[in-house]
């Protein structure tokens, strides 16, 4: 039997992407078949609109998670980048010094996850007031059940969302997009088709063919690089080419029975997608990560482990928080130089567990003697990727560690005070250990 979900616990709170998963699977789809609408509203370049709009940055290039040093050498990577700077090539992911290439005088300014996570709770309050369920999907993304217009004329479905957007700005001084359409899949697609401030509609088969079929098939949720590259060697380029064929068989021989066919539907338009409230009962599919990547690359071992601690404190959280565990644990070691290609490592607990502490020394066994090495050979360590990959989602009894029920209740009770009084109010000695740096930017996914 699955424990019991406890509410007070906040697994996103301070995650870059906010993503509870990456498509929609059966267990989060409606039971029951009927037409719905759905609302996707996408803020355009989040991050980058908030600094400008604090820091009156209009017309100006801007990346955010950049900087330079003090003898001017330029670090980070860039989170995300102004229209701007999208213009001269700068795009989400590249490093800041490539930005600079590409314009020398870009604006690079750092994360600040307070400030846009309290605009993103400002908006969901403004979103409340219009559904009576809103899914925040991501700190920049919300979907909303928009089946109350059902039957409505589509000018009035299309002043609904101008009137959403324009509360939305004058509260806030920030604009999106919005896409309403009949599958919550497209829905998404829509607010991507008239960025950064428009409106698109998907009510008819007709809309679909027009501007949701062209689509490639590399913009669906579920579909990523190697999948996309499995289906063109069928074939298939567009959500239309699938339409067209419709040939479930392929996606069941390619992807298996189960995720075969909910892909399927999902890129036909026919998922029945729920839309998640934070109250849902809902655990990760794939499990939980945590990643970082440090402003400089560094030597120094014991604050490397020490920037493990933080994220297996993280990760055993959210475990705690979603009520599952996990026995083994897998990530990725970058260097700070390319000739050091980076490695992935694996390690395992006797038995599944949300216990920080059994986590760690397992950890630390395996891997701190290879730390140690790499930092002793001068192998700066850059960026860090640690996540769960075998879970078990029962409460069952666990033979293995005899004290678990003990340790259970103390890092519940300390789960508890830092709920209620702020993240970080009680933490481990050992997480005190940090690599220095002017940023830490965070990517974690709870996948």
């Amino acid at each position: 039997m699955p424990p019991k979900k406890d509410y007070s616990y906040q697994a996103e709170q301070d995650v870059h992407r906010i993503t509870l998963y990456n498509t929609v699977y059966p267990e989060h789809q409606h039971r029951a078949r009927k037409d719905r609408l759905y609302i996707h509203f996408d803020f355009a370049c989040f991050y980058a609109q908030v600094e400008q709009l604090r820091k009156n940055l209009y017309g100006i290039p801007l990346i955010v998670g950049g900087w330079r040093k003090e003898n001017g050498t330029v670090k980070g990577i860039v989170a995300t980048s102004s229209y701007e700077a999208r213009a001269m090539g700068i795009k989400t992911g590249m490093s800041a010094y490539e930005a600079y290439k590409h314009c020398p005088y870009v604006c690079m300014l750092q994360v600040d996850y307070a400030s846009y996570t309290a605009i993103s709770k400002q908006v969901h309050h403004i979103l409340n007031r219009y559904s009576h369920r809103i899914e925040r999907y991501s700190m920049d993304e919300y979907f909303m059940d928009g089946s109350f217009l059902l039957g409505k004329e589509e000018p009035q479905i299309r002043r609904f969302g101008e009137q959403l957007q324009r509360d939305i700005y004058e509260a806030t001084g920030l604009y999106g997009s919005i896409g309403i359409a009949r599958s919550k899949t497209y829905a998404k697609l829509a607010s991507g088709l008239n960025k950064p401030r428009g409106i698109s509609l998907i009510l008819s088969d007709g809309d679909e063919r027009m501007y949701i079929h062209p689509l490639p098939l590399n913009e669906v949720w579920g579909v990523g690089r190697r999948r996309y590259e499995h289906l063109l060697a069928e074939g298939y380029a567009t959500i239309r080419d699938v339409v067209k064929h419709n040939q479930i068989d392929t996606f069941v021989r390619l992807f298996g029975p189960h995720f075969g066919q909910m892909l399927f539907q999902t890129i036909t338009g026919q998922d029945q997608g729920r839309i998640l409230e934070e109250n849902d009962e809902y655990s990760p599919k794939w499990g939980v990560s945590y990643g970082h990547t440090f402003s400089e690359g560094s030597t120094d071992a014991e604050a490397i482990k020490g920037e493990f601690a933080i994220g297996i404190e993280m990760i055993c959280y959210r475990m705690r928080a979603y009520g599952i565990r996990a026995s083994s644990f897998g990530g990725i070691i970058g260097f700070d130089q390319d000739r050091y290609p980076s490695i992935g490592f694996r390690f395992i607990t006797p038995s599944y567990t949300h216990i920080t502490k059994y986590v760690y020394d397992a950890f630390i066994k395996e891997l701190g003697p290879k730390i140690d090495a790499f930092c002793a050979q001068g192998m700066a360590i850059r960026n860090l990727v640690l996540g769960t990959q075998d879970m078990d989602k029962t409460s069952q009894m666990n033979l293995f560690f005899r004290d678990e029920s003990e340790q259970t209740e103390r890092y519940k009770a300390i789960d508890h005070i830092n709920n209620r009084y702020g993240k970080g109010t009680i933490q481990s000695a050992r997480s005190l250990y940090r690599v220095e740096g002017n940023t830490h930017f965070l990517e974690r996914n709870s996948g």
